[in-house]
C-alpha cells in the first residue's frame, strides 16, 4: 500500500467505523440513568488511560505550551458538542441516525476552515471538492429528514 492509501485507511475508514460505532453507544449510554457530568468524566477518564498507554508505547512524551493550549481549545469544543449530542439524545429523544448526518457535516467547516487557514487550496482540486460539499449538504438533510 502507498502512504497515501495507507493514510486514507488508517485515517480515515478506521475512524468512521469506530465513530459510527461510537455514535451508536452514545444513544445506548444516554438512554441509560446517567448525569452529563459523569458522562464526560467518564469519556475523559477513558481517553486519558488511552492516551498514557500510548505515550508509553510510541515514547513521545513532546509538548510546548502552544500544542497544550490547542489542546484545550479542541476538549473544550469536542466536550461542547459532545453534551449537545447527549442532551439532543437524552432530553428530547433524538435520533442517533438523524443527528450524526447532521453534526457530521462538521466535514464541510473543516474543509472551509483547512482551505482558509492552512492554505489547503493549493493542494485540492476545487470543483470536485464543491462537488463533495453540495453531496454532502444533500445527504445531512435527506437523512435529518427521514
Amino acid at each position: 500500500m502507498t502512504d497515501k492509501q495507507l493514510s486514507l485507511l488508517i485515517g480515515g475508514f478506521i475512524p468512521a467505523v469506530l465513530f459510527g460505532v461510537g455514535a451508536t453507544l452514545q444513544k445506548v449510554i444516554n438512554k441509560e440513568a446517567i448525569g452529563l457530568g459523569p458522562y464526560l468524566m467518564g469519556i475523559g477518564a477513558t481517553i486519558f488511560a488511552c492516551g498514557a498507554l500510548y505515550a508509553l508505547w510510541d515514547r513521545d512524551f513532546a509538548i510546548t505550551s502552544r500544542s497544550a493550549a490547542y489542546i484545550v481549545l479542541f476538549g473544550v469544543m469536542w466536550s461542547a458538542a459532545m453534551v449537545c449530542i447527549a442532551i439532543a439524545l437524552k432530553r428530547y429523544n433524538g435520533q442517533i441516525g438523524q443527528i450524526v448526518s447532521i453534526y457530521n457535516m462538521n466535514t464541510l467547516i473543516s474543509v472551509v476552515l483547512g482551505l482558509v487557514i492552512l492554505s489547503e487550496w493549493k493542494y485540492v482540486n476545487g470543483v470536485r471538492l464543491f462537488a463533495a460539499a453540495v453531496l454532502i449538504s444533500i445527504g445531512g438533510v435527506l437523512a435529518a429528514n427521514a
